[in-house]
């Protein structure tokens, strides 16, 4: 008796048949809220397919037409027009609060930018606090650039922070320049060890960066002072 037992419960025939059975009772039970379900992410599908095709996309193309002319100020230096447009064409800044990110990521750098190089330091700040490329030496830049934007503030605390992190992020020749900007601002805040800490690492970790060739004068001021 106790070996036929086993031999059921071993059968693995009936045990697929047994399986297929509750599967197909389950379906027939619940077959309304399966359907249901079913139709329900197909509606939702439609409905993101057709929103990228006839609004996602349309916007984006807009913003890039819009952002040619803004674009060709900004390569010509013209940043006020580049940010704030003129009578024939929106900036940057226009652009941005239209469509956002649909104009793509680099908006924010180019409207932080262009604010910088006209002294509008808070709107810098928030413009370039949005950017979020994944970059290393574009988001660098706009990390140094925040940093910039808070010295033209005077906040020098805050700044330092900035061109460490900018420092950090990019890891390559375009650090010796943040950390440049890291010594002068460490300097300026009265903490000579700390600059002293930024000069070293330019010469030591980027010898053949521009900023390099004249770092020992940097250097040999601060140990001289001390």
């Amino acid at each position: 008796m106790a070996t036929k037992k086993v031999k059921e419960q071993m059968d693995p025939q009936q045990n697929v048949a047994e399986a297929v059975s509750k599967t197909e009772e389950f379906l027939e039970a619940n077959k309304k809220w399966i359907y249901g379900c079913l139709i329900a992410l197909l509606v939702v599908a439609a409905a993101i397919v057709l929103w990228t095709r006839f609004y996602v996309q349309p916007r984006k193309a807009e913003a890039a037409e819009q952002m040619f002319h803004a674009e060709w100020n900004f390569a010509e230096g013209n940043y006020d027009i580049a940010l704030k447009g003129d009578d024939n064409y929106p900036g940057f800044e226009e652009i941005a609060s239209t469509y956002g990110n649909k104009a793509g990521k680099a908006i924010w750098m180019y409207a932080g930018i262009c604010s910088l190089q006209i002294d509008e330091y808070e709107d810098a700040i928030g413009y370039l606090k949005k950017y979020s490329g994944k970059d290393k030496i574009m988001l660098g830049r706009a990390q140094a650039a925040i940093g910039d934007a808070y010295v033209g503030l005077e906040n020098y605390e805050e700044a330092l922070k900035w061109f460490e992190k900018a420092a950090a992020t990019s890891s390559n020749a375009f650090s010796a320049g943040y950390l440049l900007k890291a010594g002068v601002t460490a300097e300026e805040l009265g903490d000579s060890d700390k600059a002293l800490g930024f000069y070293k690492e330019i010469k030591d970790k980027y010898p053949q960066a521009p900023e390099a060739r004249d770092i020992d004068k940097y250097i040999s001021r601060i140990e001289t002072a001390e």
